[in-house]
């Protein structure tokens, strides 16, 4: 197996001009997080995404030695809302099916709810299911502790930018610890 360190100033450059986020083909109602990419100049496609609602790619740069778009083992998975996660929760074999699945294939994901006060309310019960806050305060931290690399519960207009902050940072780092096997990507 051949791994490759980039330079910070590779880094640097891969991350600018080669960075594109991908969101997946289901993903809905995400034109808020669209418009800031938009307006922050940040490149994005739609594109289907096994796992998470969101990932990133480097597009190939051959001239850096990579000859086809590197894909990473990092998403992020986004909630519109703490009753989107509560519904995630109780279709637990679907949602725990996804996460096992990155599990699995050594996928880092991030949970995004666009619910600043999300888990004051989880606890309090304000929400609209008749899960029990308990129940439900136990089962979310279960899944957390068991799947997620960390969950983050921001106003609306915040998401996109901690979106594209956790898979940037991610990114940034599985490249600067040289965990890209740029052999395996060209013999895929």
């Amino acid at each position: 197996m051949y791994r490759y360190k980039f330079t910070d100033t590779e880094i640097n450059k891969l991350l600018k001009e080669n960075l594109v986020i991908i969101y997946d083909t289901r993903e809905q109602k995400n034109d808020h997080i669209l418009k800031v990419f938009d307006e922050k100049g940040i490149k994005y496609k739609r594109q289907k995404v096994d796992e998470g609602d969101y990932t990133g790619i480097i597009t190939a740069r051959p001239e850096m030695g990579i000859s086809r778009d590197l894909y990473f083992n990092v998403a992020v998975e986004r909630k519109n809302s703490i009753d989107e996660l509560i519904g995630s929760i109780k279709d637990a074999d679907r949602f725990e099916d996804e996460f096992n699945r990155a599990l699995a294939k050594g996928i880092k994901i991030y949970l995004v709810v666009e619910e600043k006060d999300g888990l004051q309310n989880m606890r309090a019960g304000k929400y609209r299911s008749e899960y029990k806050p308990k129940a439900l305060w136990g089962k979310f931290n279960s899944l957390e502790d068991k799947y997620l690399k960390g969950s983050t519960f921001v106003n609306k207009d915040d998401s996109a930018a901690i979106i594209y902050s956790k898979l940037y940072y991610s990114i940034r780092n599985l490249l600067k610890n040289g965990e890209i096997d740029l052999e395996e990507e060209e013999n895929q």
